[in-house]
């Protein structure tokens, strides 16, 4: 199969198709970025470990009286041992395109390839009797893995900016029925970070030529899937939905793909269900896609508990003075009340009035009947950017989320969590639909809708990523939602 489009023979399909050939003589991919990435990485791992290991000297010159150490001492440190680290994390696929940029397999490896160097280093002191220090070595490991774990994070951050200017991205061409398409390309546009850009559809079925519908991209039909590629100048295929169940379809596809660089994806029609709920398990040759339930209790569930409780107590105690400051400041405006309670709907439904401080004069319940033309919500809450209910001490507690502390209270009576879903009124509805999914699980001080936007969303969106919350929780997710709070409470994006 050739094009010939621009005048002259361009070969698409490899002559090999199908039949195995030397991995030396393999096509490049199209998509080149990780290349640079993965050799920046490597140059920051090298530093990382170098790094750690200067810490762990300078601990070690303190017990020894800062006695010089031998040149063999200095070669280990400065060259074998960082050398030795590289290897691990390759090994352990900490460098594989598929995991680098999003999602959280690449620290996996790193914390692998540290249980690695740990084991490789205990043995060597094993069979050596060498005389060590535990303190210095477990200082090396430990801080290796995490100055390489911060590094890396800091060059995701990186990688994430420039991939917003269209650098470093990869060009995906969509394949399947017009609705899975559009899909698919709304979830993978919600992330520039993921660095897939759709630029163009290619619809299986019915779609016609002379449809008048707007897409975002453009769409084409009877034509090849692999000249298509070549003409919208993409470097990967992204097969959605139903189009990937066509019987014997998409392997073929596969084998056009061998030797021309382009990356294949299949998409299917699993959307917001996170990758450690989904299982591959082949069975005589067909790959079965198991969907496992969410994991709403055991162990994991009850250590979430436990540490709810723990950190709103020593939260509370720890924040006591500040939270009597910002009381007397709420107080010394208007002489009204510190609180504010109002009542929500918490897990399973039960009711609850939450903590907060008041952050709007007394009469705002009176004057909300006069404002309800301006709401700039599209779903049960009231919003206002410039809400003149607000008071100028509120606007200070909303942007700097100071007003949420008191939430801490209804953390430690176990009727909210420090990371959840929203609060939702108790009064503004019954809940139906999907949206009643949300109280499967308590109510969050910080949510995945406070990371991504907060009042900035639409009611879908936040709809959609509180049932993503449900659907998906896990201690390590809980973690990453507590420190990209942080982020967001410190620029006041979208707290009004």
């Amino acid at each position: 199969m050739t094009d010939t489009r621009y005048g002259d023979t361009f070969e698409i399909m490899s002559k090999a198709n199908g039949v195995p050939r030397s991995a030396w003589f393999r096509t490049r991919r199209l998509s080149t970025w990780h290349r640079s990435y993965a050799g920046i990485l490597l140059v920051l791992d090298y530093a990382a470990v170098i790094l750690a290991d200067l810490t762990a000297i300078s601990l070690l010159n303190k017990a020894t009286s800062g006695i010089k150490p031998p040149v063999l001492f200095n070669l280990l440190v400065y060259l074998l041992l960082p050398l030795a680290w590289l290897i691990v994390l390759w090994g352990n696929g900490a460098y594989d395109r598929r995991y680098l940029g999003i999602g959280t397999d690449e620290f996996k490896r790193v914390s692998r390839a540290a249980l690695a160097m740990a084991a490789v280093a205990s043995f060597i002191a094993f069979a050596n009797k060498a005389q060590l220090s535990r303190l210095s070595v477990a200082v090396a490991l430990v801080g290796a893995a995490v100055y390489i774990s911060i590094m890396r994070y800091v060059a995701r951050k990186a990688l994430h900016l420039v991939r917003r200017k269209g650098v470093a991205t990869h060009r995906v061409l969509l394949v399947g029925t017009l609705p899975e398409a559009l899909e698919v390309h709304t979830a993978v546009s919600r992330n520039e970070g993921a660095g897939l850009v759709p630029v163009a559809i290619h619809v299986t079925e019915g779609y016609s030529s002379n449809s008048d519908s707007d897409t975002p991209v453009p769409v084409y039909s009877n034509r090849e899937v692999v000249p298509l590629v070549r003409e919208v100048g993409a470097d990967t295929i992204a097969v959605c939905g139903s189009a990937s169940a066509e019987p014997g379809e998409l392997r073929r596809l596969a084998w056009q793909l061998e030797g021309t660089g382009v990356d294949l994806i299949v998409a299917p029609q699993l959307t917001d269900i996170a990758g450690p709920r989904v299982h591959i398990r082949p069975v005589e040759g067909l790959p079965l896609l198991y969907v496992e339930e969410p994991t709403l209790s055991g162990v994991a569930w009850l250590f979430k508990t436990l540490m709810d409780r723990l950190v709103a107590a020593i939260g509370l105690l720890i924040l006591l003075p500040v939270l009597a400051g910002v009381g007397i400041a709420i107080w010394a405006s208007d002489k009204g009340p510190v609180f504010f309670r109002q009542r929500r709907v918490g897990r399973e439904g039960k009711t609850f009035k939450v903590w907060k401080f008041r952050t709007m004069y007394v009469d705002a319940e009176e004057r909300l009947a006069a404002l309800v033309d301006q709401n700039e919500s599209d779903g049960l809450l009231f919003k206002i950017k410039n809400d003149p209910r607000v008071t100028p001490v509120g606007r200070f507690l909303r942007a700097s989320s100071l007003d949420e502390l008191p939430q801490l209270i209804n953390v430690l009576l176990g009727e909210m969590s420090l990371v959840g879903p929203r609060p939702l009124p108790a009064e503004d509805g019954d809940f139906l639909g999907d949206v009643r999914r949300r109280l499967l699980v308590r109510p969050g001080m910080t949510g995945l809708w406070q990371v991504s936007g907060r009042s900035d969303l639409s009611w879908d969106d936040a709809v959609r990523l509180d049932l993503y919350y449900v659907d998906n929780w896990s201690l390590t997710f809980d973690l990453t939602i507590l420190w990209r709070t942080v982020g967001v409470v410190l620029g006041s994006r979208g707290a009004y």
